[in-house]
């Protein structure tokens, strides 16, 4: 109400127009912009101003009134060129032209407020007019940015700053951010400053990452590229117009990584893997994954570095020993660089997976076969390593390992050899951890692959039983025994196949296995039970100076400690021929009875060796700090004998289920191509096989008549019936 009533009165006020009016109001407004323009006072007030331009809206001379006004301001700008001519220094003259567009927009604000009602009423009715802000802005552009001499100077001195910056002097970034301000306000800055800016970029930094490529290692290099990045998203943050950001980053990382991508991983990954560089092997995998291209080519070096690194451990048979450590250790190693330096990367993960189980089948069942007696040292007694927690940590570890193994089968063979020794000779450290493994080893290969391994704790579990029935049976007999006898009964299927060795055994032992043989075939008629001395064990009493002693050692020391309560010397032949035992089995025996730690023999001549002539005497004078003594360590030890046999009844096997699963395909399929055949064959199969050997087991089963060849095509088969 109050504004509508100033309005009346103001509208009732307004004076008539004249031509003399108009002209002594435009001259009025005329000296009020150039006092603007020069920056000294106004002598009208500025309200009065407004109302002046209101008046002359009002009586439609507003056309006139706005290209007056446009060419008063025009006028002025050009003036304004002249400055730039002579400025010697360039960051001068970037001061002055950052006063001088200061003061063109604080001066266009001035007179745009004066203007206002001409800008709100006639300029917003005519699309095609530019506001009086535009105007200013067009003006300045067209006369003074747009001037060829003034815009080079002006990027070359923003460039120069930069440049500075770039090298670590200070520079003014409140100069450079109104400047840039400027330049894109005045929409230019793209065509004007953008693309020089780019391309200046580009040149520094490629000389940059080619001379630091050479002088510097890949950590130090990794960092400064970061370091470099920083700074460039700090200058779009302070100065440059966010527009850039893309560009600018893409062509820094261009330049200083994409281009040297390779040279980087072949100069330095190596190192940072082996030396385990978390810090950096993170920096290089987020500054690779904003690359194009970055990725694939890291995932590439990472999985030859793997390959390289394992094919190492497998592939050098002086390190088999320290194999599954050295394997462990380094999975463990891959591991930790795959989830904190690679933010657990599928495709990173998978490429390791990959790698493992490429290299570590490159040398053919013997890390199979390692890693079965690596298991065998971490169950075994005596193995004070670990804690139960540990160890079930442990035997994850070497689950993982195992999952890459083609040739499983071996693992199998190996593994039950060392259990039935750990199970028969009482060696196990711990019955939890043993069905822990093989729950482990079931759910990772079916239950086909453990059921052998769960018959051997059947039979010993059963054993338990009968030996306490026997143990009653033997009370009501009328010539109690003073020979305490325990017996495993084992079928013959579950455990490992041992040569049967006749020797000679003490009239009681013979009479106490007749006893047993009685009562167990008296229980269980038309079985038929075979003797295996190799793993049995006994605990003997024995007296020496010192006192009385137990010694805990196998059936075949038991064999040969017992002849010297009959003599007191005997040679190596006559031992042989008084035990039977056979001569490889009993050098090794008289080897840990007189040459170990515990030597409870004497040998002459002296040595490490037992030799043809070798005499042996009991040592009375032995002595040991522990009143039972454990000399039968010998039955876990390996020979080579035990090691080929194994290997051969592997290979052994797996020529049957080759031979197995060719039948088993040709009674399906009737006829068949070879190649075909072959091809149902791999995937059968579940142990690495060579073509050569199938076609020798195909071969053979045509000269046993179970297959025959195509009369007219020889790669055809078919089956006979």
């Amino acid at each position: 109400a109050v504004w509508a009533e100033r309005h009346l009165l103001s509208f009732c006020n307004r004076p008539k127009l004249t031509e003399t009016y108009t002209e002594d109001t435009w001259l009025k407004l005329r000296d009020a912009v150039g006092a603007i323009q020069n920056s000294t006072s106004i002598k009208y007030n500025l309200e009065e101003l407004y109302q002046a331009v209101e008046n002359l809206c009002s009586y439609k001379v507003s056309p006139m009134l706005y290209k007056q006004l446009r060419q008063v301001c025009e006028d002025h700008v050009q003036a304004q060129i002249h400055q730039f001519r002579e400025y010697p220094s360039l960051l001068s003259f970037l001061k002055r032209m950052n006063r001088c567009w200061q003061d063109h927009c604080r001066q266009t604000i001035m007179i745009r407020s004066i203007f206002l009602f001409l800008d709100r009423t006639y300029v917003l009715q005519n699309s095609l007019l530019p506001s009086i802000w535009d105007t200013g802005l067009e003006l300045f552009r067209t006369h003074i940015v747009s001037d060829s001499m003034v815009q080079s100077r002006a990027v070359e001195g923003i460039l120069e700053q930069i440049e500075r910056e770039r090298n670590g002097e200070t520079v003014d970034r409140s100069l450079l951010r109104s400047l840039l301000g400027m330049l894109s306000d005045l929409q230019v800055y793209k065509e004007s400053f953008e693309q020089r800016f780019l391309v200046e970029t580009e040149r520094l930094y490629a000389a940059e990452g080619q001379r630091l490529m050479l002088e510097r290692d890949v950590p130090e290099y990794l960092h400064h590229v970061a370091r470099r990045l920083d700074e460039e998203n700090d200058r779009i943050i302070s100065y440059l117009d966010q527009s850039t950001q893309k560009p600018l980053i893409s062509t820094v990382e261009k330049q200083l990584l994409g281009e040297h991508m390779t040279a980087i991983l072949q100069k330095g990954l190596c190192t940072l893997l082996d030396e385990n560089r978390v810090t950096e092997l993170t920096l290089l995998y987020q500054l690779f994954s904003k690359v194009k291209g970055g990725l694939p080519v890291l995932l590439q070096f990472w999985r030859d570095y793997i390959k390289n690194f394992g094919g190492e451990i497998v592939g050098s048979p002086e390190k088999d020993k320290d194999m599954v450590q050295e394997l462990l250790d380094f999975k463990d190693k891959m591991d930790n660089v795959a989830h904190r330096c690679f933010q657990r990367n599928e495709t990173f993960i998978n490429a390791m997976k990959e790698a493992f189980e490429s290299f570590i089948n490159k040398r053919p069942n013997k890390p199979a076969e390692l890693i079965a007696k690596y298991v065998d040292s971490k169950l075994r007694a005596g193995n004070k390593e670990a804690t139960e927690e540990e160890l079930e940590r442990i035997l994850d570890k070497i689950m993982i390992i195992f999952r890459f193994i083609h040739g499983k089968d071996v693992f199998e063979a190996f593994y039950k050899k060392d259990l039935a020794k750990r199970l028969l000779v009482g060696k196990s450290a711990s019955v939890d951890a043993e069905k822990s493994m093989l729950s482990k080893l079931k759910h990772e290969c079916g239950a086909a692959f453990t059921s052998k391994l769960e018959g051997m704790f059947k039979d010993m579990e059963l054993s338990k039983d009968i030996m306490i029935q026997f143990k009653q049976y033997m009370q009501n007999q009328s010539e109690p025994s003073n020979i305490e006898l325990t017996v495993n009964i084992l079928t013959m299927g579950y455990w490992p196949t041992y040569t049967p060795m006749e020797v000679h055994l003490p009239a009681e032992m013979v009479k106490l296995q007749e006893v047993f043989k009685m009562f167990y075939l008296g229980k269980h008629s038309g079985r038929k039970l075979q003797w295996q001395p190799t793993l049995g064990h006994a605990v003997l009493k024995a007296e020496f100076k010192e006192g009385k002693k137990e010694l805990q050692v196998s059936l075949f020391q038991t064999l040969v400690l017992l002849m010297f309560n009959e003599g007191e010397e005997f040679t190596l032949e006559e031992i042989q021929t008084a035990t039977g035992i056979e001569d490889g089995e009993l050098r090794r025996t008289l080897q840990s009875l007189a040459c170990g730690k515990a030597r409870v023999l004497n040998k002459n001549p002296r040595g490490k060796d037992v030799e043809d002539g070798d005499r042996f005497n009991f040592n009375n004078d032995f002595k040991h700090k522990l009143f039972r003594i454990k000399i039968n360590q010998i039955q876990m030890k390996e020979t080579v004998e035990e090691q080929v046999s194994t290997t051969e009844r592997v290979f052994q096997d797996r020529q049957y289920q080759i031979d197995a699963a060719v039948v088993r395909i040709m009674k399906m399929r009737k006829t068949l191509s070879h190649n075909l055949l072959v091809s149902e064959l791999y995937n059968q199969l579940k142990f690495p096989v060579k073509p050569g050997d199938l076609k020798k087991r195909i071969e053979s089963l045509i000269d046993r008549d179970y297959m025959e060849r195509d009369k007219e095509s020889p790669n055809q088969y078919h089956y006979v019936a």
